[in-house]
C-alpha cells in the first residue's frame, strides 16, 4: 500500500514520466507481459495520485480541544 501526501506531487509526475517512456521501449521491444504490467501500475498509479489531489483541496476539519467534565 502506497501512503502519498501532496508534498510529494511534483516526484509522481517524474515517476508517472518515467513508467510511460518504460511502457514505449516494452510496447517497442514487443514484451507484451512488460506492457501490461506497466498498464496495470500507471492505473492504480493515477487513482492514488488523483486521490491525492482530492484530499489536498479538501480543508481539515477543526475538531478543537475537548473538554472533561467535572464527575459528580
Amino acid at each position: 500500500m502506497l501512503a502519498i501526501t501532496p508534498k510529494m506531487l511534483p516526484r509522481l509526475d517524474e515517476i508517472e514520466d518515467d513508467l510511460t517512456a518504460r511502457r514505449a521501449r516494452a510496447e517497442h521491444e514487443a514484451w507484451l507481459g512488460e506492457v501490461e504490467g506497466i498498464d496495470l501500475t500507471l492505473t492504480f498509479f493515477r487513482q492514488k495520485r488523483d486521490e491525492t489531489r482530492r484530499l489536498a483541496r479538501v480543508a481539515p476539519d477543526e475538531l478543537g480541544i475537548p473538554v472533561v467534565a467535572a464527575p459528580l
